[in-house]
């Protein structure tokens, strides 16, 4: 058996083998193959990685015909870092690049470096997600960006680089479901609407907490109405229940809306 190789079966007998390197006093799984060779081959491909200093981000694929992308990512960083992570993250200055197969490099602050290098990032459906808790939650959570946030309408990228997740690139515009900012004179406001068989506008407000509040009224009243659409309620995380209460019952439904619900009874 080649170096670093070792044969062992499944449950149901099947035989297959994985690989291992120890480098800087740390043992590296390096994965499970089909074949000796296959796993001999990712051994060498280790190997070449951590003893030949020419081979970096932008030409490792040159030499790794077997060994994953991730696996190669976290050797490299392991080599020049003296640092093992076990996803595929490698160490900058002053942040981090996470290498997702298919995606690209994303770039992060060392603030979230303890999250990711335990949480694997995923992809489905162009959404970006990890596995917490046996929940899926998508990577703009972590800025207070919803699920059904669209790009470049409820947050967007102050450098253009959709890639780059450090904070200070990321502008959230719109936090709340409902809630869109837009033109109003020489400035904004925070334009609250529902959509019922249509689109009804409830109002234009200053402040979006206001207006996520609004929204929530309406959602109320619909509910009241006995219209069963699956809503999605607002949390508003700045005011205490008191201060919600109080913006909650000085809030106006327009006529027009509070109408159609009438009708609806």
């Amino acid at each position: 058996m080649s170096k670093g190789v070792y044969k062992t079966t499944k449950k149901n007998g099947d035989v297959y083998y994985r690989c291992s390197i120890t480098k800087q006093g740390k043992h590296v799984s390096l994965g499970s193959f089909a074949t000796s060779k296959e796993a001999s081959r990712a051994y060498k491909e280790a190997e070449k990685l951590y003893s030949d200093e020419s081979l970096n981000l932008l030409n490792f694929k040159s030499v790794c015909k077997t060994l994953s992308q991730d696996k190669a990512i976290t050797i490299l960083n392991h080599r020049d870092n003296k640092m093992y992570i076990k996803t595929p993250i490698y160490l900058r200055t002053g942040f981090f690049s996470y290498f997702l197969e298919g995606v690209g490099e994303l770039k992060f602050d060392n603030d979230d470096l303890f999250y990711y290098s335990n949480h694997r990032i995923l992809m489905h459906d162009g959404h970006l997600y990890v596995n917490d808790y046996g929940m899926q939650y998508g990577i703009l959570a972590r800025f207070g960006i919803k699920n059904f946030a669209v790009a470049g309408k409820d947050y967007d990228f102050a450098n253009g680089d959709m890639l780059d997740y450090r904070y200070q690139n990321i502008i959230v515009i719109n936090r709340y479901h409902g809630v869109t900012m837009v033109p109003y004179g020489n400035s904004y406001r925070h334009e609250t609407k529902i959509h019922i068989n249509g689109e009804f506008l409830i109002g234009r407000f200053s402040d979006d907490n206001v207006a996520a509040i609004a929204y929530n009224k309406a959602v109320d009243a619909a509910r009241d109405a006995g219209i069963t659409k699956n809503f999605i309620q607002n949390y508003v995380v700045d005011y205490s229940p008191k201060e919600y209460a109080e913006v909650y019952t000085k809030i106006q439904l327009p006529a027009r809306y509070l109408e159609y619900l009438t009708k609806c009874k």
